[in-house]
């Protein structure tokens, strides 16, 4: 599963429709493509997420009791709007750290998934 974080802090009285705008307009993607779209707000307190499942859009929002997220992606040289993290890194940040700083061992082989008709198609990890 993709997630896709916004460089950019978003609006955060922007619900479902507003946030699929940010997905066309900034990230370019597709809100429909079941890619897991994360938002900041401007003072790094709360995220949203937005994700659609082939059913309909689920939209979670946390705030934070206490201080602020230790991390978000800054935009590069290349002007990004948008930044792919791994689902080991989102869960390091929502835990209050830094995934630059925690260590991880990296994916040392692909992953094969059977497919309907039984044959095995690989996927990239």
């Amino acid at each position: 599963m993709r997630v896709l974080l916004a460089v950019e802090p978003a609006d955060f009285r922007k619900g479902i429709d507003g946030l699929c705008r940010l997905c066309r307009e900034i990230l370019a993607e597709d809100p429909f493509s079941g890619v897991v779209f994360g938002f900041r707000n401007r003072r790094a307190t709360a995220v949203k997420f937005l994700v659609y499942d082939g059913r309909a859009f689920w939209l979670c929002h946390m705030r934070l009791s206490e201080g602020r997220l230790a991390w978000w992606p800054q935009g590069g040289a290349d002007d990004d709007k948008g930044r792919e993290v791994a689902s080991h890194e989102l869960s390091v940040m929502l835990a209050g750290g830094d995934p630059r700083r925690a260590p991880v061992k990296p994916a040392w082989r692909r992953l094969e998934q059977r497919t309907p008709g039984n044959s095995v198609a690989a996927s990239v990890v």
